[in-house]
């Protein structure tokens, strides 16, 4: 079996900004069972490394003189179950909304308003990711991952997760620690419907929605997201380039009195959600374009290469977001995509 390393590879198909980068190493893994082997090779043990999915959280800013690990495991298990509740133990390779679509045809519940999300499960557990009033953390299980350092593999419950908002272990103590290879997730055979969040009512009205399903809240979603966030197939991107930022009831309150339109979502523990798209476009951000790169006329969170962009440019475009938001709102905002 030939062991999957290249060299000098292209990572512009191989993230969602479409941003012409060189790799210097890249290896494509399909069975965890090669990674201990490259792993003890000397020639890249001294190297910066960089595990990546789809790409669709990343931006290559230069030439990446290191080693890709392009996680490629496929496979969707069912491994327990009971009157309740079903256990799918899911490869870090496998596409996020392949495994929705696999869940709602099934009628298993939880991860349907996290729809047509870009990206693989085994991105998932590190950004935690969430989206209309849903968290992977509230069906997460636990998760399998090789420690580079040992070669071992261990698992990770919940709480050794560190779960919060776009937050987990992975991208703090743990990072650049561990490769995950599988994750697990305790689906609902009864549904607990979420509509309340964002347009999910107003779209499933539009849609003459008569009986409400996890399969009319899925496409629902999906329709709302396709609506707002351009095709990466098309237009290079990578979904939200920042976090919504989270502040005290305080400062939300103060920024009320000076800004009374400003949109709130309250939060635990008296804190309190502001999306950073309406920041950006209060600051004239909103269809702005420099050149090849530009933010997005339908969604202000979105930055764009609209072909020829650099990775720079796109850098140097974001700051400039974030200088002017502070600015104007005394808020930094935190960039949601890893900028290497």
């Amino acid at each position: 079996m030939l062991t999957p390393l290249q060299e000098n590879i292209s990572l512009s198909p191989l993230h969602t900004f479409h941003i012409q980068a060189t790799a210097r190493y890249y290896s494509l893994i399909q069975d965890a069972k090669v990674l201990p082997s490259l792993l003890d090779r000397p020639a890249l043990k001294s190297l910066p490394r960089v595990v990546i999915g789809n790409g669709s959280n990343i931006l290559f800013v230069k030439d990446f003189e290191g080693w890709v690990i392009h996680m490629g495991i496929g496979g969707i298990a069912q491994i327990q179950q009971d009157h309740q509740h079903v256990l799918l133990r899911v490869g870090a390779g496998v596409q996020w909304h392949q495994l929705v679509v696999y869940c709602v045809e099934r009628n298993y519940a939880g991860i349907e308003n996290l729809s047509w999300i870009p990206g693989t499960v085994g991105a998932a557990p590190v950004q935690n990711i969430g989206a209309y009033g849903g968290e992977l953390s509230e069906v997460f299980e636990e998760l399998e991952a090789l420690e580079i350092r040992t070669g071992k593999i261990k698992k990770f419950k919940k709480t050794d997760c560190k779960f919060g908002y776009r937050e987990s272990i992975f991208k703090n103590e743990l990072k650049g620690e561990f490769i995950i290879l599988s994750v697990t997730l305790r689906l609902d055979k009864e549904p607990t419907f979420r509509i309340s969040y964002g347009a999910i009512e107003e779209t499933l009205a539009a849609m003459q929605v008569k009986q409400v399903s996890i399969k009319a809240i899925s496409e629902a979603i999906t329709h709302i997201r396709q609506q707002k966030l351009p095709d990466p197939a098309i237009l290079g991107n990578a979904g939200s380039f920042f976090k919504n930022p989270v502040i005290d009831v305080t400062t939300a309150t103060k920024l009320q009195q000076d800004h009374p339109t400003l949109p709130t979502h309250v939060l635990p523990n008296d804190t309190m959600k502001i999306p950073a798209a309406w920041l950006i476009e209060q600051c004239g951000w909103k269809g702005y374009r420099r050149g090849e790169v530009g933010v997005h006329p339908q969604h202000a969170l979105v930055l764009v290469n609209y072909g020829e962009a650099i990775g720079q440019e796109v850098f140097h475009l974001a700051q400039d977001i974030q200088q002017s938001v502070f600015g104007k709102f005394g808020i930094q905002l935190v960039p949601e995509v890893n900028m290497i």
